[in-house]
């Protein structure tokens, strides 16, 4: 589990996130991105990530 809540992340932090995801796939089954400043954008390319099959991640928190 990878904790960051409350650590300032916007879109822009979540573009980031995702992009090294796809760029390394890991074992990461959980990422908490609660008491963040995500907008609609962010949500949805982290959310994209959970719903493919070719990645471990199954739980996300915002």
């Amino acid at each position: 589990m990878v904790q960051l809540s409350d650590c300032g992340v916007t879109d822009e932090g979540c573009a980031a996130l995702a992009s090294a995801l796809r760029s390394n796939p890991s074992h990461l089954r959980e990422l908490n991105l609660s008491r963040n400043k995500l907008g609609a954008s962010g949500v949805n390319l982290l959310s994209d990530l959970k719903d493919d099959p070719h990645y471990k991640l199954k739980t996300l928190d915002f």
